[in-house]
């Protein structure tokens, strides 16, 4: 066998595809991260099985589905008695670590297994000063999240085995809300971003569930999102985040000739003469301190990139560059994630391994979180275990597509109605062209939900005539055909991995 590679994965929090400049959207510029498209491969259609950190998370570490690793809101958290891919690469020669955010519970059921080193967030983490569970003691380290995980890793690597093959997970904590940026970038981002064309959607021809989402920037936004000092007082003040919360939204109030808003670090004081001027402000100010944020992940990347270049380990090291889902800039109005409409969605993916990828290259074929975990084995030139229901793509890194390479990805979030946005569960599959998607809008007493029962809905969007996905096509009866041939992929799929519908099937 070939000397195996290294493995690098650089997985950031809430990193939207628009907010990496080789992905064109003309938002930022992310140079280091530019670096690795350009001199390896960028795939245009990576997505998630489940946009919400925890429940991807598993699926990235386990290779499964969350109905088979049984993580599937938030709140549950994976048993690390199961196999994952750092126990298959440590049985097969690999000496393994991972530092940063992993958010997959804590204590001695929960720690992470499987690595030879670990040090990472409990929970969320904090941007300065993080408290950290490092093998299992919890410490505080002064410094920037971004910058201590660089630092963190680094050390790792420049301590390791040298006579055996690394696999580092990188895990970082930022973009991840709220949105605080390094000391040094708050000043960042001066001019005005253009807003996005449905920034001012009404929500109709769509499922209830998007009129429904608490996660409109107008709206739902908090002091503490923004940087903003959140005054004394009550419901005067704005509606609270959540009932169990004493966070509370900046208003939105027709009348805005009484609303003063204070930025936290410099005092500066906001003063607005009309809703629109007030909704205008908060889109700006969460965009740019989150770009801001964004900018440390990219010079941590450089910084990596660059030490595996000065000690020769750039050309058997494979650096895979990714986030756990996709993000809302703006576009439908909202933050965060959860649904299956694209923004969402798709996850950003770069890989650079110039051993084995040309330099350049972009990947058009539909690949998954699922897929990474069987990546890294089969790469390795080791065995992918059965119970992995993802594939490697190592194919399609070689710039060849297998004549049964599946171009469907499933997505299944059943968070219903958690307390914070309102978001619907629901399930579905997208090709190169369509997405079908069935809110079925039940919680099931899991673990952060609420009780459901809102009429079950079915969308279909025309992913190359309605790119922007504004316009529910299913039950139109020109997309008759177009229905029953997704619905049947659907019910493949979901056959395939094992998953249970709740759609009614036809006998």
């Amino acid at each position: 066998m070939s000397k195996q590679p290294n493995i690098v994965f650089i997985m950031a929090d809430d990193h939207a595809s628009k907010a990496i400049s080789c992905y064109g959207a003309g938002i930022n510029q992310t140079p280091n991260l530019d670096r690795l498209a350009n001199e390896g491969m960028r795939f245009d259609h990576c997505y998630v099985s489940n946009s919400i950190c925890t429940p991807s998370r598993a699926a990235i570490l386990t290779g499964t589905y969350n109905h088979v690793n049984c993580v599937s809101t938030l709140d549950t958290h994976i048993d690390n008695r199961l196999p994952n891919v750092a126990k298959h690469l440590r049985t097969g020669g690999y000496q393994t670590a991972i530092i940063g955010k992993w958010h997959l519970g804590e204590g001695r059921q929960h720690e992470p297994t499987g690595f030879d080193f670990w040090s990472v967030l409990p929970g969320q983490g904090e941007y300065f000063d993080p408290l950290m569970i490092e093998m299992g003691e919890e410490i505080e380290v002064p410094g920037y999240a971004t910058d201590v995980i660089t630092d963190k890793s680094l050390n790792w690597l420049e301590q390791r085995d040298e006579s055996k093959p690394f696999f580092l997970m990188c895990h970082h904590k930022a973009p991840h809300r709220e949105w605080e940026p390094h000391p040094k970038n708050r000043g960042l981002y001066q001019d005005d971003i253009e807003i996005p064309p449905t920034f001012d959607d009404d929500y109709s021809h769509r499922a209830k569930a998007a009129a429904e989402a608490k996660m409109r920037i107008k709206d739902d936004m908090k002091y503490a999102d923004l940087g903003l000092v959140q005054p004394e007082g009550g419901s005067e003040v704005g509606e609270r985040t959540m009932r169990s919360s004493t966070n509370r939204k900046i208003p939105n109030p027709e009348d805005v000739s009484g609303l003063r808003l204070i930025d936290k670090d410099t005092g500066e004081v906001f003063t607005f003469e009309s809703q629109q001027e007030l909704s205008h402000f908060k889109y700006q100010r969460y965009l740019k301190r989150y770009l801001r944020t964004i900018e440390s992940i990219d010079e941590s990347v450089g910084r990596v990139l660059d030490y595996l270049e000065e000690n020769n380990l750039a050309d058997n090291t494979i650096v895979i560059y990714t986030s756990d889902q996709g993000f809302f800039l703006g576009e439908h109005g909202w933050y965060d994630k959860r649904f299956m409409y694209e923004e969402s969605f798709q996850m950003p993916f770069l890989i650079r391994y110039p051993d084995k990828i040309k330099a350049g290259e972009v990947c058009e074929n539909i690949i998954c979180n699922v897929d990474f975990a069987p990546t890294f084995l089969d790469m390795a030139g080791l065995t992918i275990p059965s119970y992995m229901q993802g594939k490697s793509i190592q194919p399609l890194l070689e710039s060849e597509t297998p004549q049964d390479w599946s171009e469907l990805a499933y997505h299944r979030y059943w968070m219903h109605r958690d307390p914070d946005h309102n978001a619907y569960s629901h399930y579905g599959v997208r090709d190169q062209r369509y997405k079908l998607v069935y809110w079925y809008n039940e919680g099931y007493e899991l673990p952060g939900t609420n009780h459901g029962g809102e009429d079950r809905e079915w969308e279909l969007f025309d992913c190359e005539k309605d790119p922007l996905e504004l316009f529910n096509v299913y039950n139109d009866p020109a997309y008759a055909e177009v229905v029953q041939d997704m619905t049947r992929k659907l019910e493949r799929k979901m056959a395939e991995i094992g998953d249970e519908p709740e759609h009614p099937r036809a006998a």
